[in-house]
């Protein structure tokens, strides 16, 4: 949304100086020879004067004071140097280019840099003009120059005054358009945050509504199952209640994802994130669901070591390794195998039967830890292996500075790039 009005004002701006540019150029090629042939100006004179005049306007566009001294010292210092007798048959101390430049002068001060401004070319020009008169006597003391000289000061004023006027108005307009422009955008992008909050809004409701009430239903079902079917034996009570143990762990994920979208209260429920220290019991709560685990851990005893937000993404690239493991090879082995050092910490998960081809690439899953792994500057790698086993294999570089950079590790949402190179092999 901000290149659009920034192009527009290079538009304007390359508008505005090509305008005057052929302006100027058309007026000085007017005025040289009109002074030179019907004012008597000397020739250098006519070009050095000519080219102060007309360049004041391009110069007024960056340096509006300097523009003002060297337009009204020019349009000064031309009438006093005319020749009596012809002075006394052309417009004088105004002459017709002379006019037009002070016209376009004073409007593009006064447009440009207001009206403050604008108003000391304006009233220099004006009441200098009144000067030629009472340092030319020679010339007023020819008949009718004095009716003459009066109305050429009348009009010129009076155009003058009408071009202040009108670039002020112009600039307001110009002002309020661009303000409006502003809140139209402005307002654009507050529809967009509030169409994406009630979005989230809606899908926090949904989850709520939906899968956390059918959540709540198995975990208490599955708590109440050794009361309602006292014939079960002890094997079946501990799955029910791993069961139920489960279902508690993801409605507390849930809560906590919800208190996520849920961002106009601003009360996210805060709590400690999965690290490291918790891979083992994930490993025992896919054995328990009937997955052929096993897990080595080298390197991790001091997982104080390990930056929090590694930790994090380690955690949970095992979790959807290990869960894609269970959807997609049911009943093949899996092994687990992290490696920590002081340079990175290193996670393979491989099972023995790879997923089928139908099965890859479907779901967010891999997408997820491409995205964890990509914003700690790591590498993953996912798919078939030698031996005809599937395999997950990623780096994590262990850099404490990049770990604790803003936001990694304490949201998921991070959208910051990384230096990542992650690869899917074929």
């Amino acid at each position: 949304m901000a290149l659009r009005p920034r192009l527009a004002r290079i538009s304007r701006r390359t508008l505005l100086l090509t305008a005057l540019g052929v302006a100027s150029a058309a007026l000085y090629a007017i005025f040289v020879p009109v002074h030179i042939a019907l004012y008597g100006t000397p020739l250098p004179l006519a070009f050095l004067l000519g080219v102060a005049l007309c360049a004041a306007p391009l110069l007024s566009l960056s340096r509006p004071r300097t523009a003002i001294a060297l337009f009204c010292a020019s349009a000064f210092a031309i009438p006093l140097i005319a020749e009596a007798d012809r002075a006394a048959t052309a417009p004088w101390p105004w002459s017709v280019p002379t006019i037009i430049i002070f016209v376009i002068f004073v409007g593009v001060v006064t447009g440009v840099h207001g009206a403050r401004l604008g108003i000391f070319p304006l009233a220099i020009g004006t009441i200098g003009s009144l000067l030629a008169p009472l340092l030319r006597p020679d010339i007023m003391d020819i008949a009718d120059v004095t009716a003459t000289a009066t109305a050429d000061l009348i009009v010129t004023a009076s155009v003058a005054t009408a071009a202040f006027v009108l670039a002020i108005l112009i600039a307001g307009r110009v002002r309020v358009g661009a303000e409006l422009t502003r809140e139209r955008e402005h307002s654009a992008l507050e529809e967009s945050r509030r169409a994406l909050v009630e979005e989230r809004t809606r899908i926090a409701r949904e989850l709520h509504d939906v899968i956390a009430h059918s959540m709540s239903v198995i975990q208490v079902q599955a708590s109440t199952a050794r009361y309602r079917l006292p014939s079960i034996d002890d094997d079946a009570v501990r799955e029910f209640d791993d069961i139920a143990a489960t279902a508690r762990a993801s409605l507390t994920e849930m809560r906590r994802m919800l208190g996520v979208l849920r961002t106009e209260n601003q009360a996210t429920e805060l709590e400690p994130q999965k690290g490291l220290d918790d891979i083992p019991a994930l490993v025992d709560t896919m054995r328990r669901a009937g997955l052929e685990a096993g897990l080595a851990l080298i390197g991790a005893d001091d997982s104080t070591a390990v930056p929090a937000a590694v930790q994090i993404a380690a955690y949970r690239i095992v979790q959807e390794a290990l869960s894609n493991a269970v959807r997609h090879a049911p009943g093949s082995a899996v092994t687990v195998h992290v490696q920590a050092d002081a340079a990175s910490l290193r996670i393979r998960v491989r099972n023995d039967a790879p997923a089928s081809a139908a099965d890859r690439g479907i779901g967010h899953g891999l997408r997820g830890m491409r995205e964890r792994t990509h914003l700690l500057g790591g590498t993953l790698t996912a798919g078939p292996s030698a031996g005809d086993v599937w395999q997950v294999e990623a780096t994590l570089p262990n850099d404490p500075e990049h770990a604790a950079s803003e936001g990694i590790g304490a949201r998921g949402d991070d959208t910051r790039s990384g230096t990542a190179a992650v690869k899917e092999n074929p």
